[in-house]
């Protein structure tokens, strides 16, 4: 086995279970005790997981947030493919609500022709919707600069009053034991009540998000469902049995 692909299957171990140890590795991976620690000192080095006697932890970084430019970048033909996904879902006469993130922004190719209504609170979907000429309304509120969404008390306001056919989620951590989860307690707010307006929700994310978490849990699995590229075969049958999930590719 590659080195790369050594350092792959200890970061989804650790994904799994959150603390691994040495000699499991060296087990799992059929490789020595002494590549096994160079690999986790190398990973250490990456700021990817924190090692411990005998094996290795996972880093949480709870409050970390990447703006919309370091989104957009990474994992973008999965997201178009979760994108196209959701938009199968999406009717004619729907009022959805959008939510900021790079994934939902996938979505916007596949809405063109169709005779919806969207709510968002992102300046740089609204943009992007009212060229399409997709009938749009946009929440007010604070701009959080480097997601470009609104979040605050006006437009949690706003949008208490609103009712959606289906809303479509970004969310930043999905994990079996925490649910769903986001960095910002303000948009974690947003998210929920968007979530509670609706009569379907669905939540948006590729695989790398899976079994993560973050500062502010938004819901619980049950209450969405889940649309993604692929989620591991080790993973499936988990998350199955707290939620919906749909695959992109099967």
């Amino acid at each position: 086995m590659l080195t790369e692909e050594r350092h792959q299957a200890i970061l989804r171990l650790l994904d799994q279970q959150s603390v691994v140890k040495s000699q499991e590795l060296a087990t799992l991976l059929n490789a020595s005790e002494s590549t096994i620690r160079r690999d986790l000192q190398e990973l250490e080095d990456e700021k990817l997981l924190e090692r411990i006697h005998g094996g290795a932890k996972r880093i949480l970084n709870l409050g970390f947030e990447q703006d919309m430019t370091e989104k957009s970048s990474k994992n973008t033909h999965e997201k178009q493919l979760i994108g196209a996904l959701a938009a199968q879902y999406i009717q004619n006469g729907d009022v959805i609500y959008l939510d900021a993130g790079s994934t939902t922004l996938e979505m916007l190719p596949f809405l063109v022709g169709k005779d919806i209504t969207v709510v968002t609170n992102s300046v740089h979907h609204a943009a992007k919707l009212g060229d399409l000429n997709i009938q749009t309304i946009i929440l007010g509120g604070a701009l959080k600069l480097s997601t470009k969404a609104i979040t605050g008390s006006t437009g949690m306001d706003q949008l208490s009053h609103f009712r959606f056919n289906k809303v479509f989620m970004g969310m930043n951590g999905v994990h079996l034991e925490f649910g769903l989860t986001t960095p910002d307690p303000e948009e974690a707010a947003l998210k929920r009540l968007a979530i509670a307006q609706a009569e379907e929700a669905y939540v948006l994310v590729d695989q790398t998000k899976l079994n993560k978490v973050t500062f502010t849990k938004v819901t619980d699995l049950s209450d969405v469902t889940l649309l993604i590229d692929t989620c591991p075969p080790e993973l499936l049958e988990k998350f199955q049995k707290k939620t919906i999930i749909e695959e992109a590719i099967k």
